[in-house]
């Protein structure tokens, strides 16, 4: 077959490919729409790609190269034989006053907010400038209310959450829409709702959205999390929807399990036994991680560490993540061992942890490169139950002599 070559004007100067919809710049290059605006709104630069010239947003406006596009579209029509389709006519750019009509609309006929948020979604896939347009018009306020209405149908709301989903706002944004509340009519409280009657999506979507808000809540937001909450993020932890809504819902426990009432929240919540539970069903790493720093977290009330010793395989499975995911997660599971030896450790408890190996594993961090004060902190175990754990025939031979000199300062235990 001959070669067809394309003209180098055809080609964006970005991504090298022919351009479906030339569009102009203030700097008087032309691009490939989809391209400039992935420049600008995705990867957040704010120049011209070739002339490196700073562009503000008065400056950034795109103005569509009409004449080259017909001369593209000519020359795919010629090279058709060739296997060369036409590129469509693209549609004309979004007009904020009809976003601004359509919300208004909706907001006067209540039976039209699912056509209306059915639009809203179809414009924001279509681009990063045309989420720009929709933010501009109101359309996430819009969106939010619709969420926070509590009489709105469930195939509305799932709607809704879809949409704010796609918009991917920025963090200013977020906290907007925190901060805007009123009526008792709070975003974070109906993604809650919906966590516990959404469909599989719609959960998904909304633990993700969560996260987000909760990354960039103020210390009073995130101290005001109810017991339900937790639960139901617990909830879309156990129910497996999806890899991305687990890693969400873990992550949104990091961000709140630090602060000290939440921990006693999340216990009630069942966050013990479920993460116990995850981290015996996974193997990749960061989700390890991501269990120890909660577990780690939890373990430091009184509560976390009952429920933790009340499941069955809890310090086994803890014990075996050490020196076998990351030093991230050995210094976390060192940690939760330290918690339950100096807070926790009845008689049975210790014969437990000689039991499932924790106690070899301790010596073992002393022997292997890890970090220091994971060694530290082992060391101090091993010294705090010296005189219950040196002599026992659960720790094998070629380990003993890493066993540290009983402290008798330390010594508590047996």
């Amino acid at each position: 077959m001959e070669e067809i070559v394309i003209p180098p004007h055809f080609l964006c100067p970005i991504s090298l490919e022919i351009m479906r919809d030339p569009v102009t710049i203030s700097t008087g290059i032309t691009y490939d729409r989809e391209s400039i605006e992935q420049w600008w709104f995705t990867s957040k630069n704010n120049t011209c790609p070739v002339s490196k010239k700073s562009l503000s947003d008065v400056d950034a406006d795109l103005t569509p190269n009409h004449t080259l596009r017909r001369i593209i579209q000519a020359w795919c029509t010629l090279n058709s034989s060739h296997g060369v389709e036409r590129i469509p006519t693209p549609k004309s750019a979004l007009d904020k006053s009809q976003v601004v009509k359509l919300i208004e609309q909706a907001k006067k006929v209540p039976y039209t907010n699912l056509h209306c948020l059915q639009r809203l979604r179809s414009i924001a896939i279509q681009g990063e400038r045309n989420k720009n347009y929709l933010e501009a018009a109101g359309a996430i306020e819009y969106v939010a209310s619709i969420i926070n209405k509590s009489h709105s149908d469930s195939s509305t709301v799932e709607a809704a959450i879809e949409v704010l989903f796609h918009f991917k706002s920025s963090e200013s944004r977020l906290k907007d829409l925190m901060s805007n509340d009123s009526n008792n009519n709070n975003i974070t409280e109906s993604l809650v709702r919906v966590l516990d009657c959404g469909n599989s999506q719609s959960r998904a979507h909304a633990i993700i959205l969560l996260k987000s808000f909760f990354e960039v809540a103020d210390p009073i937001q995130l101290i005001n999390v109810d017991v339900e909450s937790f639960r139901q993020i617990v909830h879309v932890l156990n129910g497996r929807i999806s890899q991305p809504a687990s890693k969400a819902a873990l992550k949104l426990l990091v961000e709140l399990c630090p602060w000290g009432r939440n921990r006693i929240k999340a216990v009630e919540g069942s966050a013990v036994s479920v993460l116990t539970e995850a981290l015996l069903g996974t193997q990749e790493k960061r989700a390890c991680e991501l269990i120890l720093i909660i577990l780690e977290q939890l373990c430091r009330c009184a509560e976390g560490r009952a429920e933790l010793l009340k499941h069955g395989a809890g310090l086994a499975i803890v014990s075996k993540k050490i020196l076998r995911v990351s030093h991230v997660a050995s210094d976390r599971a060192v940690r939760i061992l330290s918690s339950i030896c100096r807070f926790s450790a009845t008689c049975a408890v210790l014969q437990e942890m000689l039991r499932v190996g924790a106690v070899a594993k301790l010596c073992l961090v002393l022997q292997v490169d890890c970090r220091f004060k994971t060694k530290e902190k082992a060391r101090e175990i091993l010294k705090l139950h010296s005189r219950v754990w040196k002599n026992s025939s659960c720790i094998p031979d070629h380990l003993l002599p890493f066993f540290p000199d009983q402290d008798p300062l330390l010594s508590l235990g047996g």
